[in-house]
């Protein structure tokens, strides 16, 4: 896989993340559903993979998580809101496509 191209899929994956935060009750969600959500979209990777991603987005100020019996629970904040629905652009987070 070129750089490029693992570039793009992980920026589709954190807008995947973004956007199932954004559709679930509470904007939150832990790491196994998400983990499960992403296989289902065709952008499955390792827990540990979905950890930095998290890790990323929380760094950018778009989710906020915490610590649950060793699980992760991802609670979207409003600028991860705004980027779910293409409000804000973000680097690293791909834009969602028209309908």
């Amino acid at each position: 896989m070129t750089s490029k191209f693992k570039d793009h899929v992980a920026a589709e994956r954190r807008l995947a993340i973004l956007q199932t935060l954004a559709e679930s009750v509470g904007y939150q969600a832990n790491e196994y559903t998400l983990e499960a959500l992403l296989e289902d979209l065709a952008l499955g990777v390792s827990n540990a993979r979905l950890r930095a991603d998290l890790a990323h987005l929380a760094e950018l100020g778009l989710l906020e998580t915490n610590g649950v019996g060793g699980v992760t629970i991802a609670h979207l904040t409003r600028a991860g809101l705004d980027a779910a629905a293409g409000k804000s652009q973000v680097p690293g987070v791909a834009r969602p496509r028209p309908e």
